[in-house]
């Protein structure tokens, strides 16, 4: 009997050490190369094949000769559409091209941009200079201003030119009436010098009278008084 159980062990001990081993070297299959085994090792081959089928067919020319698989390009925006999201800021520089219209000069400069500007998009810049354009300050009338045009838009910089018509200094002046407003011609009494935006109507009957007769003013001091005391 103890002859046949040490037979016994001595089978079942090396078919224990192969199970084990072949276990073993299963776990190490896996675990150095998860997923290439029965089943799951096929599942995966046959997801790859497909996925890979699935690549080469987006691949293909579509009937138009582009690739289906490719991305297509994004149109072109404008300048105008790209620089509509932008808003300005105080680092943005604010150049002015103020040109002569009668001379036919430039002179640019570069300026910190007003606060009032600041956080502005393009469409409300574009509005906030329409309306400077339509009613500038006087001070910008006395030097010979005639409009304004936005070149560049950008958060970095704006570039603004403002369009003069700059004339010499005459000895006197005449204020008359164009359009119900008062303007302000030099001595040939034809070329005007300041479009002022005054209403006659708003001046003193007086005062009304001597400017329908053409009213002289002696010199730019005089002037500059009557502007100043009936402008608003």
């Amino acid at each position: 009997m103890k002859f046949v159980k040490g037979i016994g062990i001595f089978l079942i001990y090396p078919l224990l050490m192969v199970t084990v081993g072949f276990f073993a070297g299963m776990k190490a299959v896996q675990f150095f190369y998860p997923g290439d085994s029965g089943p799951e090792l096929e599942m995966e081959r046959e997801e790859s094949a497909a996925w890979t089928d699935y690549l080469e067919s987006r691949m293909e020319e579509s009937p138009d000769g582009q690739e289906s698989g490719a991305v297509d390009p994004a149109p072109q925006e404008s300048l105008e559409a790209l620089s509509a999201g932008e808003t300005l800021s105080a680092d943005t520089e604010y150049v002015l091209e103020e040109t002569d219209r009668i001379r036919h000069t430039v002179v640019e400069t570069t300026w910190r941009l007003p606060a009032k500007y600041v956080g502005m998009n393009r469409e409300q810049f574009l509005e906030a200079m329409d309306v400077y354009g339509k009613y500038p300050p006087l001070s910008e009338l006395e030097r010979g201003f005639v409009g304004l045009e936005v070149l560049s838009f950008s958060r970095q910089k704006v570039v603004v030119q403002m369009n003069y018509e700059y004339l010499l200094p005459s000895e006197g002046f005449y204020l008359a009436v164009q359009d119900n407003q008062v303007v302000v011609y030099l001595e040939d009494q034809t070329t005007v010098y300041i479009d002022t935006g005054i209403l006659l109507e708003q001046l003193p009957e007086k005062v009304q009278q001597e400017i329908i007769g053409m009213m002289w003013v002696e010199n730019q001091e005089e002037l500059y008084d009557f502007l100043e005391t009936y402008s608003s």
